[in-house]
């Protein structure tokens, strides 16, 4: 409960903040200067039937901004693409974040540069695209600040930041089903017995790395995972639901080893054991 005050509390704060940061409007740029950040808009040329862009946010040292799930505190990006132009859809690839632990809790997180891939499909192929992104994050050091950016770029021919969006691609998290026969992998799932919803996560990992893992539940579920004193067994717990949660319940959790990430999906019931 205590991390939780902790992070309703960041965020009232952070709400107030956002109120001041967005009182001005701001003309759409490739490039805007945040608190301790810069967001800018990338493109990397066609990829079948896609546009390759990305969202770069380039943080001051010592910060660091959020995954699509924070954590214990946090706010994690939303993306406002109604103004763009012949745009179709712009779908998301998140690459696998840090996990960062302090007086907040434990939060996930990018650090220095993060570049989130976007995969564009235009609604008409012989037409230019233009995105145009109303952007908010989260900025944090010791308290979470959030900004925001008003960002524009023409989607054309020119293919100069392809290297990064595909090293970025590169760390997204590959699905893969439970039990799968790999280097890295989650081998199976177990119930526990304690005061909360709580399961046991067992993981193979290549020699020598330290693996994380990221439970993310459904809106308004909170679930967290514990730091494994063996490198191989993790404890995910369910620290909060709805009360009127039954049936089934989809879980996503994202295991990252060295520089290689998989993600699988299992089920929880409404009463919070895995199946």
């Amino acid at each position: 409960m205590a991390s939780m005050f902790r992070a309703a509390s960041v965020a009232f704060f952070c709400v107030l903040s956002f109120a001041a940061a967005v009182a001005q409007p701001v003309k759409p740029s490739a490039s805007t200067q945040g608190f301790h950040s810069r967001a800018r808009l990338i493109g990397g040329g066609q990829q079948g039937e896609h546009w390759l862009a990305g969202v770069e946010i380039t943080l001051d040292p010592g910060f660091k901004t959020y995954w699509r799930n924070p954590g214990d505190s946090g706010l994690p990006p939303r993306f406002d693409w109604s103004g763009s132009e012949n745009v179709a859809g712009a779908e998301i690839r998140w690459p696998a974040p840090k996990r960062h632990v302090d007086a907040a809790g434990v939060a996930y997180v990018y650090g220095k540069q993060a570049v989130i891939p976007i995969l564009v499909k235009p609604k008409d192929p012989a037409k230019p695209v233009k995105l145009v992104l109303a952007l908010d994050y989260g900025v944090c050091n010791d308290i979470c600040i959030p900004a925001s950016a008003n960002l524009t770029l023409d989607l054309g021919g020119a293919d100069s930041e392809r290297k990064a969006i595909e090293a970025a691609l590169a760390k997204v998290p590959l699905p893969q089903p439970l039990g799968a026969q790999a280097d890295l992998s989650i081998l199976s799932i177990a119930p526990q017995v304690g005061d909360k919803p709580a399961f046991a996560v067992t993981v193979r990992a290549p020699a020598g790395t330290k693996p994380a893992l990221f439970p993310e539940g459904p809106e308004n579920w909170f679930v967290s995972a514990s730091h494994p004193a063996d490198g191989d067994r993790f404890t995910v717990t369910v620290e909060e639901k709805p009360k009127d949660a039954s049936g089934s319940v989809p879980l996503r959790l994202t295991l990252v080893a060295g520089d290689k990430a998989i993600e699988t999906e299992v089920s929880l019931d409404g009463s919070g054991p895995p199946r």
